[in-house]
């Protein structure tokens, strides 16, 4: 029968010699004795023995699907299982999972991983035509259900995404579906089906510094998962609109980890030249990140090669960003920092009227982050900036009135920080009093 018209059912009709396997060493007796009671019999009996020990049974077959000849006292043997016998325990494992005796929905956590590891394996290394497309083979004969890739891979990352909402195992669930979808995202169909349905958010949170070997694991295959959507462009619009990128800076920064620092220095590159990314990067310091980890001692090729091309892009980037571009990202980022243009009055006078942009965007931001940052240096600089903008615009004391400013500075006179508190004492009296009044009170 040609291979493409095998079926689960004919292939389940063969009888396998499994007393020549053991006889080779290829099995022992005890796996023997287990075969032979699951070999051949009614579904009502496959199910109660899958039931009573499925794990077991699962872990047999799939010893037997394993590259490596089975091993005993240390020999390994000469003989490899036939092609036909392959497809018998396949056509096996089919019926486990879908038949009724499945068990891949029944919370049996070994076989629900297994599971997903082998489909992700084999969905990521199956054959393609030279187009560079997936091969789909379809079985000619006219009773059999075909299933395409597109349906199994639509199954089984539905199965994947419902695992890091709710995992069916309480520490190896999330880095199962996270270990299989590292895997899967090779694949076009599935980063798109990913992306559509907003399942982007479910990695965001797990990228955040490591504190073991496990969650080190776990944080270098998330990143993999960025690195192959950064590939893909609705998936950039996405991590563009979040708070990634200082995820991942703050990663980069504090992790001592090659691989780990590798893939997220590969993310980096291939973000930095697609939309605001690379002016967002200067915000919040990456250039002085790049060089502290330069100077470190690395091993990896890619990861040193990453790193200089990061740093060139970077430097292009600081010199087509303009004082006012670096301001604005900082501000909209919500990265504030006491950098030189807060309290340079060139930068005030040359760019005050910049402050107009987009029905004064700018400092309805800041006025945003006076109601709802607890960050007693953020609250202070705005307060400077603020005054900073009243004293130099000609309409600023009126422009920040009317946009209700008055009422958020004045909760902050009383802060227990004392930096806050005199910058705020210095907004409300340009406030009430005008630039020309006002006591200088940071002389």
């Amino acid at each position: 029968m040609d291979d493409a018209e095998l079926t689960t059912e004919n292939v389940l009709k063969r009888d396998v010699h499994w007393e020549s396997y053991m006889t080779h060493k290829m099995i022992t007796l005890t796996c023997l004795g287990k075969i032979r009671r699951y070999d051949n019999q009614s579904e009502s009996h496959k199910a109660a023995l899958l039931d009573e020990d499925g794990a077991a049974y699962v872990k047999l077959f799939v010893n037997i699907l394993r590259d490596n000849p089975f091993q005993e006292n240390g020999t390994i043997s000469r003989y490899a299982f036939k092609k036909e016998t392959v497809e018998y325990v396949l056509a096996l494992i089919d019926e486990m999972l879908t038949g009724n005796g499945c068990l891949l929905w029944k919370g049996n956590w070994f076989i629900q991983n297994k599971s997903c590891k082998i489909l992700s394996a084999i969905v990521s290394a199956r054959p393609r035509n030279q187009s560079g497309l997936n091969t789909h083979v379809k079985s000619s004969h006219p009773k059999v259900k075909s299933t395409s890739i597109d349906d199994v891979l639509k199954g089984l990352l539905e199965w994947l995404c419902a695992q890091l909402k709710y995992p069916s195992h309480p520490s190896r669930g999330i880095p199962s579906a996270i270990s299989c979808l590292s895997t899967l995202l090779k694949e076009p169909p599935v980063r798109s089906s990913f992306v559509q349905a907003d399942r982007v958010k479910l990695l965001i949170p797990m990228i955040s510094p490591a504190t073991s070997r496990k969650s080190v694991q776990l944080l270098y295959e998330t990143c993999l998962c960025l690195w192959l959507l950064s590939y893909y462009e609705p998936a950039v619009r996405y991590l563009a609109s979040s708070r990634t990128l200082l995820r991942l800076v703050d990663v980069v920064k504090s992790s001592t980890k090659e691989k780990v620092v590798r893939v997220v220095v590969l993310i980096l590159k291939n973000l930095l030249a697609k939309g605001r990314f690379g002016s967002k990067m200067v915000v919040v310091g990456l250039p002085q990140i790049v060089q502290s980890l330069k100077a470190r001692a690395w091993n990896d090729e890619d990861l040193l090669e990453g790193l200089d091309q990061l740093e060139e892009g970077l430097k292009d980037n600081i010199k087509e960003m303009s004082s006012f571009d670096k301001y604005k990202q900082e501000v909209l980022l919500g990265h504030l920092d006491w950098s030189p243009m807060h309290k340079d009055p060139v930068f005030w006078r040359e760019n005050v009227f910049n402050f107009e942009e987009n029905d004064f965007q700018i400092l309805r931001v800041l006025i945003t982050i006076l109601g709802t940052s607890s960050d007693p240096r953020a609250l202070a600089i705005v307060c400077n900036d603020l005054s900073q903008f009243i004293q130099h615009h000609s309409s600023g004391r009126l422009i920040v009135n009317d946009l209700k400013a008055k009422e958020e500075v004045m909760k902050l006179i009383n802060h227990q920080n004392t930096e806050v508190t005199m910058h705020a004492l210095l907004c409300i009296q340009r406030l009430l009093l005008g630039a020309k009044y006002a006591c200088v009170l940071l002389a």
